[in-house]
């Protein structure tokens, strides 16, 4: 604890402590409340918080004191419940519908810093904490994990703009209870479990014999709100015919009693403001123009108001990579879905966002810069980018590792790479390596198999990677900061943000 001395000097004298050759300082840390002083630091035993004064503060945090100078206070749980309690900027918020809002999952727990820094200045909020159920068991973490992390970064920035934190693609709700226990500002409740898929292949006679086995209440109910009525959307007229609307009612009858239940029984309830966002998106349906307009219009007749609603859009939003898709059919559906979330007052939701580059000025066009956009797996492929510029073998590793279990990860995501056309490792220099981030085959192989790679371990239980990985980018975080800086802004400026 030697390399801490100075610091905690500098920090007792008042003065805002500098990097030293064994320290760096987060200089935008540098905190004086009432008689306490606080500074993150990371050093060779990792970060920490520097504490020095007295007062209740300084006694709640629990660290270990370094010769009546103060104490060093490590990055756990129990002391970023107590700077939540102290300081509300560390503490996630929910921002409504008049602006935008960007999902930055941060799968490492590293990647906050830079996201941070992507938007200051910007047209937009960062929702930092965002992982699902689904990612927190492929990387092994928890959603206590993620908010922690997220509190720390927005702590060790000095950022004080406000974030968000999101429980997300959640669809139990045991997990609805604990996410909003745990204080999160942003629920995605994914009904992809109550959509029924099956009904956009039946046939004409199928769907009227569903629609007919529904309770006369039901039916009575749906005929009346929307057989035969034209709705006017501001220009875009919206009907249904007898056949439409059956098919509609089929597949999010189930899904809407879900969403009006969860809403309020949980968020209406909530001790303080939650972004609510509804989930349609992950269906094998695209969701068209009327049934969002379905979708939507039957929550507000129920009183369920939505931040955001992400429906599924046109062509394929896949993992990674750009948009696959005809452009001006994706143009024309974006339209009507975004004159839908504008004329009834929420925010259209944009999921596997990442990299979406030939659609996020068209996307920026017509939500007019008010949307929820989602992000993952990029900030992820980073990090990636950074180990093969900077520790070659551990990426040519972790490729060799991922392409020989890629058939695991298949089991999670759907996507369309051609694995085969991924050139070998075997015959590239190590200057070459970065490029297979640009490659879109490369970028989704890695991108699926994260979880695979971050948990795996050899015989005697060590991890194979992920240690490795973790220090290659602590030694090189400015690295990783300024690429993601680079890579999301890239997003926000097409998004127009």
């Amino acid at each position: 604890m030697d390399h801490l001395k100075e610091v905690l000097k500098s920090l007792a004298a008042g003065q805002a402590p500098k990097s030293t050759e064994a320290v760096n300082v987060y200089e935008k840390s540098f905190t004086d409340y009432e008689n306490t002083k606080l500074v993150m630091v990371n050093s060779e035993t990792g970060k920490a918080i520097l504490a020095v004064g007295e007062g209740q503060l300084y006694n709640q945090l629990s660290g270990e004191g370094i010769d009546a100078l103060g104490k060093v206070c490590p990055l756990s749980h129990e002391n970023r419940l107590v700077l939540n309690r102290y300081f509300a900027y560390t503490v996630p918020q929910a921002f409504g519908t008049e602006i935008a809002t960007m999902g930055l999952g941060d799968r490492l727990g590293l990647a906050s810093p830079g996201h941070i820094e992507t938007v200051r200045n910007r047209k937009v909020k960062p929702i930092l904490a965002q992982q699902s159920i689904r990612e927190l068991t492929l990387t092994n973490r928890t959603m206590t994990d993620i908010l922690d992390a997220a509190a720390f970064a927005v702590f060790q920035e000095g950022y004080k703009d406000g974030y968000g934190a999101d429980g997300d693609h959640i669809k139990e709700e045991k997990d609805i209870e604990y996410a909003l226990s745990l204080g999160i500002s942003f629920l995605t409740l994914d009904c992809s479990d109550q959509i029924k898929n099956d009904v956009e292949s039946a046939s004409e006679a199928e769907v009227r014999k569903a629609f007919e086995e529904l309770p006369q209440e039901t039916k009575d109910y749906f005929n009346s709100a929307y057989l035969n009525q034209t709705f006017d959307l501001n220009g875009l007229s919206i009907s249904y015919d007898e056949v439409a609307l059956m098919k509609n009612t089929l597949l999010y009858g189930e899904a809407l009693d879900y969403m009006e239940h969860v809403y309020k029984a949980y968020i209406s309830k909530a001790d303080k403001a939650i972004d609510f966002e509804v989930s349609i998106d992950e269906t094998e349906t695209v969701t068209s123009p009327d049934a969002h307009f379905f979708v939507a219009n039957e929550l507000k007749r129920r009183g369920v108001t939505v931040t955001s609603l992400a429906p599924r859009f046109c062509g394929e939003f896949q993992k990674g990579i750009d948009y696959i898709g005809d452009l001006e059919q994706f143009e024309k559906e974006l339209s009507e879905h975004a004159s839908i979330a504008e004329y009834l007052g929420y925010k259209l939701s944009i999921h596997s966002g990442s990299d979406k580059f030939s659609v996020f000025p068209i996307i920026g066009k017509y939500t007019k810069g008010v949307l929820h956009v989602k992000t993952a797996g990029t900030n992820w492929l980073e990090a990636v980018r950074v180990i093969a510029n900077t520790n070659p073998e551990l990426y040519r590793k972790m490729h060799g590792y991922a392409a020989s279990h890629v058939d695991e990860a298949l089991q999670y995501y759907h996507i369309t790479a051609d694995f085969d056309s991924i050139a070998s490792l075997d015959n590239v220099s190590d200057q070459e390596l970065p490029n297979y981030m640009d490659q879109d085959a490369a970028r989704q192989l890695i991108h699926i198999t994260y979880g695979i790679l971050l948990t795996a371990k050899d015989e005697n239980g060590a991890f194979l990677f992920k240690d490795e990985f973790y220090q290659t980018l602590n030694d090189h975080e400015e690295v990783y900061r300024d690429a993601l800086v680079k890579h999301i802004g890239k997003h926000a400026d097409l998004l127009n943000l």
